[in-house]
Protein backbone atom coordinates (compact mmCIF):
# COMPACT_ATOMS: atom_id res chain seq x y z
CA UNK A 1 0.00 0.00 0.00
CA UNK A 2 1.50 3.62 -0.96
CA UNK A 3 2.67 5.39 1.91
CA UNK A 4 0.17 8.26 3.07
CA UNK A 5 1.65 11.82 2.47
CA UNK A 6 2.07 13.79 5.59
CA UNK A 7 1.93 17.25 6.12
CA UNK A 8 3.64 20.02 7.74
CA UNK A 9 6.97 18.21 7.02
CA UNK A 10 10.24 20.51 6.84
CA UNK A 11 12.19 20.96 3.34
CA UNK A 12 15.42 20.63 5.78
CA UNK A 13 16.52 18.69 8.88
CA UNK A 14 19.18 19.11 11.34
CA UNK A 15 20.93 16.10 12.17
CA UNK A 16 22.42 16.22 15.61
CA UNK A 17 24.90 12.92 15.46
CA UNK A 18 28.15 13.20 16.43
CA UNK A 19 27.78 16.24 18.81
CA UNK A 20 28.21 15.00 22.21
CA UNK A 21 28.39 17.82 24.95
CA UNK A 22 27.92 20.20 22.10
CA UNK A 23 24.46 18.87 21.38
CA UNK A 24 22.35 21.39 23.33
CA UNK A 25 23.68 24.63 21.98
CA UNK A 26 24.09 23.27 18.43
CA UNK A 27 19.92 22.62 18.60
CA UNK A 28 19.16 25.95 19.97
CA UNK A 29 21.44 27.87 17.27
CA UNK A 30 20.22 25.55 14.16
CA UNK A 31 16.15 26.46 16.03
CA UNK A 32 17.93 30.14 16.17
CA UNK A 33 19.47 29.90 12.16
CA UNK A 34 15.58 29.01 11.22
CA UNK A 35 15.90 24.98 10.92
CA UNK A 36 12.52 23.55 12.29
CA UNK A 37 13.18 19.69 11.39
CA UNK A 38 15.57 17.85 14.32
CA UNK A 39 16.83 14.73 13.73
CA UNK A 40 17.86 12.43 16.07
CA UNK A 41 18.30 8.87 17.45
CA UNK A 42 17.94 7.03 20.93
CA UNK A 43 21.82 5.51 20.70
CA UNK A 44 23.97 7.03 22.68
CA UNK A 45 26.67 5.86 20.82
CA UNK A 46 26.70 8.59 18.38
CA UNK A 47 23.97 10.52 19.55
CA UNK A 48 23.22 13.03 22.77
CA UNK A 49 19.29 12.54 22.63
CA UNK A 50 18.59 14.06 26.14
CA UNK A 51 21.13 17.11 24.92
CA UNK A 52 18.17 17.39 22.16
CA UNK A 53 16.00 18.15 24.61
CA UNK A 54 18.06 20.35 26.28
CA UNK A 55 18.52 22.31 23.56
CA UNK A 56 15.07 22.07 22.87
CA UNK A 57 14.26 23.32 26.25
CA UNK A 58 16.54 26.41 26.31
CA UNK A 59 15.13 27.46 22.39
CA UNK A 60 11.64 27.79 24.29
CA UNK A 61 12.46 29.80 26.93
CA UNK A 62 14.28 32.18 25.18
CA UNK A 63 11.30 32.52 22.76
CA UNK A 64 11.99 31.16 19.56
CA UNK A 65 10.09 28.34 18.64
CA UNK A 66 7.34 26.30 20.13
CA UNK A 67 6.66 22.63 20.21
CA UNK A 68 3.78 22.96 17.48
CA UNK A 69 6.57 25.06 15.40
CA UNK A 70 8.77 21.88 15.31
CA UNK A 71 9.71 18.41 13.37
CA UNK A 72 10.56 16.00 15.81
CA UNK A 73 12.23 12.86 14.47
CA UNK A 74 13.72 10.09 16.43
CA UNK A 75 14.90 6.44 16.31
CA UNK A 76 14.33 2.86 17.71
CA UNK A 77 18.11 0.87 17.80
CA UNK A 78 18.40 -2.70 17.96
CA UNK A 79 21.02 -3.24 20.81
CA UNK A 80 23.49 -4.09 18.24
CA UNK A 81 23.68 -0.79 17.03
CA UNK A 82 23.98 0.71 20.63
CA UNK A 83 27.73 0.50 20.43
CA UNK A 84 29.83 -2.63 21.35
CA UNK A 85 30.59 -1.32 24.48
CA UNK A 86 28.06 0.09 25.59
CA UNK A 87 26.50 -0.70 29.46
CA UNK A 88 23.64 -2.16 30.30
CA UNK A 89 22.24 1.24 31.82
CA UNK A 90 22.98 3.57 29.06
CA UNK A 91 20.50 1.35 27.01
CA UNK A 92 17.25 2.98 26.72
CA UNK A 93 15.28 0.07 27.31
CA UNK A 94 15.88 -3.76 28.73
CA UNK A 95 17.31 -5.52 26.79
CA UNK A 96 16.13 -8.89 28.00
CA UNK A 97 12.89 -7.68 27.23
CA UNK A 98 10.98 -8.42 23.51
CA UNK A 99 11.48 -6.32 20.64
CA UNK A 100 7.85 -5.13 21.18
CA UNK A 101 8.35 -4.24 24.60
CA UNK A 102 11.94 -2.45 23.86
CA UNK A 103 10.06 -0.41 21.56
CA UNK A 104 7.76 1.12 23.80
CA UNK A 105 10.40 1.36 27.07
CA UNK A 106 12.95 3.50 23.82
CA UNK A 107 10.07 5.91 22.68
CA UNK A 108 9.06 6.76 26.29
CA UNK A 109 12.48 6.88 27.30
CA UNK A 110 12.69 9.29 24.08
CA UNK A 111 9.46 11.76 24.83
CA UNK A 112 11.45 12.37 28.40
CA UNK A 113 14.52 13.36 26.71
CA UNK A 114 12.76 15.74 24.11
CA UNK A 115 10.39 16.99 26.47
CA UNK A 116 7.44 16.11 24.66
CA UNK A 117 3.80 14.02 24.56
CA UNK A 118 4.84 12.69 21.02
CA UNK A 119 7.54 13.04 18.23
CA UNK A 120 6.60 13.85 14.60
CA UNK A 121 8.36 10.82 13.30
CA UNK A 122 9.56 7.69 14.29
CA UNK A 123 12.20 5.64 12.71
CA UNK A 124 13.74 1.52 12.94
CA UNK A 125 17.35 2.84 12.78
CA UNK A 126 18.44 -0.36 10.83
CA UNK A 127 16.86 -3.38 9.74
CA UNK A 128 18.56 -6.31 11.96
CA UNK A 129 19.99 -7.62 9.32
CA UNK A 130 22.20 -6.28 6.30
CA UNK A 131 20.19 -8.53 3.60
CA UNK A 132 16.40 -9.28 4.65
CA UNK A 133 13.60 -8.00 6.48
CA UNK A 134 13.37 -10.52 9.63
CA UNK A 135 10.53 -11.53 11.54
CA UNK A 136 12.64 -8.97 14.33
CA UNK A 137 11.95 -5.82 11.86
CA UNK A 138 8.76 -7.22 11.63
CA UNK A 139 7.90 -7.24 15.52
CA UNK A 140 9.43 -3.63 15.79
CA UNK A 141 7.38 -2.39 13.13
CA UNK A 142 4.65 -3.54 14.74
CA UNK A 143 5.06 -2.12 18.09
CA UNK A 144 6.00 0.91 15.92
CA UNK A 145 2.38 0.99 14.53
CA UNK A 146 1.11 0.54 17.73
CA UNK A 147 2.87 3.69 19.14
CA UNK A 148 1.66 5.67 16.22
CA UNK A 149 -1.82 4.55 16.09
CA UNK A 150 -1.71 5.71 20.25
CA UNK A 151 -0.61 9.07 19.25
CA UNK A 152 3.17 8.73 20.55
CA UNK A 153 3.92 9.66 17.14
CA UNK A 154 2.80 10.93 14.16
CA UNK A 155 4.24 8.82 11.20
CA UNK A 156 7.00 5.80 11.04
CA UNK A 157 9.67 5.04 9.05
CA UNK A 158 12.60 3.01 8.39
CA UNK A 159 16.49 3.75 7.90
CA UNK A 160 19.51 2.07 6.43
CA UNK A 161 17.95 -0.05 4.20
CA UNK A 162 18.18 -1.62 0.87
CA UNK A 163 15.75 -2.36 -2.38
CA UNK A 164 15.18 -5.88 -1.03
CA UNK A 165 14.59 -4.90 2.55
CA UNK A 166 11.87 -2.62 1.35
CA UNK A 167 10.56 -4.82 -1.23
CA UNK A 168 10.21 -7.75 2.04
CA UNK A 169 8.54 -5.03 4.50
CA UNK A 170 5.97 -4.43 1.26
CA UNK A 171 4.84 -8.21 1.63
CA UNK A 172 4.90 -8.64 5.35
CA UNK A 173 3.22 -5.19 5.98
CA UNK A 174 -0.08 -3.87 5.59
CA UNK A 175 1.65 -0.19 4.51
CA UNK A 176 4.61 1.32 3.60
CA UNK A 177 6.82 3.79 5.54
CA UNK A 178 6.08 7.27 5.14
CA UNK A 179 9.97 8.15 5.16
CA UNK A 180 13.18 5.99 4.47
CA UNK A 181 16.52 7.85 5.35
CA UNK A 182 19.77 6.59 3.87
CA UNK A 183 23.02 7.47 3.74
CA UNK A 184 23.51 9.07 0.01
CA UNK A 185 26.58 8.19 -1.94
CA UNK A 186 27.28 9.91 -5.49
CA UNK A 187 29.50 6.86 -6.39
CA UNK A 188 26.62 4.78 -5.78
CA UNK A 189 24.19 7.31 -7.84
CA UNK A 190 22.58 8.51 -5.15
CA UNK A 191 20.89 5.73 -4.00
CA UNK A 192 19.04 5.46 -7.05
CA UNK A 193 17.38 2.14 -7.08
CA UNK A 194 15.83 3.21 -3.16
CA UNK A 195 14.99 6.43 -4.46
CA UNK A 196 13.04 5.12 -7.14
CA UNK A 197 11.13 2.70 -5.16
CA UNK A 198 10.10 5.59 -3.24
CA UNK A 199 9.39 7.69 -5.70
CA UNK A 200 6.53 5.38 -7.05
CA UNK A 201 5.05 4.77 -3.56
CA UNK A 202 5.06 8.69 -2.47
CA UNK A 203 7.40 7.81 0.58
CA UNK A 204 9.65 10.87 1.56
CA UNK A 205 13.26 9.71 0.72
CA UNK A 206 15.53 11.54 3.25
CA UNK A 207 19.42 11.65 2.51
CA UNK A 208 21.84 12.25 4.89
CA UNK A 209 25.85 12.07 4.94
CA UNK A 210 25.01 14.35 1.10
CA UNK A 211 28.77 16.63 2.07
CA UNK A 212 30.42 13.74 3.89
CA UNK A 213 30.35 10.95 1.97
CA UNK A 214 30.50 12.99 -1.30
CA UNK A 215 33.44 15.46 -0.84
CA UNK A 216 34.86 14.80 -4.26
CA UNK A 217 31.65 16.14 -5.96
CA UNK A 218 31.92 18.69 -3.95
CA UNK A 219 35.19 19.40 -5.71
CA UNK A 220 34.19 18.88 -9.16
CA UNK A 221 34.64 21.38 -11.77
CA UNK A 222 31.24 21.14 -12.73
CA UNK A 223 29.54 21.71 -9.39
CA UNK A 224 32.04 24.57 -8.86
CA UNK A 225 31.03 25.75 -12.13
CA UNK A 226 27.27 25.96 -11.05
CA UNK A 227 28.05 27.26 -7.74
CA UNK A 228 29.95 29.87 -9.19
CA UNK A 229 27.50 30.93 -11.62
CA UNK A 230 24.72 30.96 -8.89
CA UNK A 231 26.43 32.76 -6.48
CA UNK A 232 26.45 30.08 -4.33
CA UNK A 233 28.32 27.80 -2.76
CA UNK A 234 29.34 23.87 -3.62
CA UNK A 235 27.33 22.76 -0.86
CA UNK A 236 23.94 24.79 -1.62
CA UNK A 237 24.71 23.32 -4.95
CA UNK A 238 23.97 20.47 -3.68
CA UNK A 239 21.68 20.66 -1.46
CA UNK A 240 19.74 22.21 -4.17
CA UNK A 241 20.20 19.21 -6.37
CA UNK A 242 19.09 16.90 -3.84
CA UNK A 243 15.92 18.66 -3.77
CA UNK A 244 15.59 18.68 -7.29
CA UNK A 245 15.11 14.44 -7.59
CA UNK A 246 13.28 14.51 -4.90
CA UNK A 247 14.73 14.38 -1.25
CA UNK A 248 14.35 15.56 1.78
CA UNK A 249 18.04 16.40 2.69
CA UNK A 250 19.63 16.37 6.17
CA UNK A 251 22.52 18.54 6.94
CA UNK A 252 24.57 18.13 10.73
CA UNK A 253 26.53 21.13 10.12
CA UNK A 254 28.09 23.12 13.35
CA UNK A 255 28.77 25.85 11.81
CA UNK A 256 26.32 29.21 12.39
CA UNK A 257 27.15 30.48 8.75
CA UNK A 258 26.76 26.98 7.05
CA UNK A 259 23.54 26.43 8.93
CA UNK A 260 22.26 29.62 6.95
CA UNK A 261 23.42 28.59 3.52
CA UNK A 262 22.44 25.78 4.18
CA UNK A 263 18.93 26.98 4.33
CA UNK A 264 19.46 29.25 1.47
CA UNK A 265 19.76 26.73 -0.41
CA UNK A 266 16.26 26.07 -0.64
CA UNK A 267 15.60 29.05 -2.86
CA UNK A 268 18.15 27.96 -5.58
CA UNK A 269 16.69 26.45 -8.73
CA UNK A 270 18.90 24.14 -11.10
CA UNK A 271 18.51 23.73 -14.90
CA UNK A 272 17.06 20.12 -15.43
CA UNK A 273 20.71 19.79 -17.49
CA UNK A 274 22.60 20.57 -14.36
CA UNK A 275 20.78 18.48 -12.00
CA UNK A 276 20.92 15.68 -14.49
CA UNK A 277 24.90 16.23 -14.63
CA UNK A 278 25.39 15.96 -11.34
CA UNK A 279 23.17 12.65 -11.00
CA UNK A 280 25.48 11.47 -13.20
CA UNK A 281 28.79 12.50 -11.86
CA UNK A 282 29.93 9.73 -9.86
CA UNK A 283 27.19 7.11 -10.71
Amino acid sequence: MPATQPSSIPTFLYGTAWKEERTPALVELALHSGFRGIDTANQRQHYFEEGVGQGLAAAYRAGIVTRTDLFLQTKFTYQRGQGPNIDAHRLPYDPAASFSTQVAQSLASSLEHLGTDHVDSYLLHGPSSGYDWTDADAEVWEAMTKERNAARTRLLGVSNVSPAHLEQMETVHKEAPAFVQNRCYARLGWDRDVRRYCHERKIIYQGFSLLTANVEVLRNPLVASLAARANATPAQIIFAFARAVGMLPLTGTSNAEHMKQDLASAVLTLSSEAVNAIETLAG
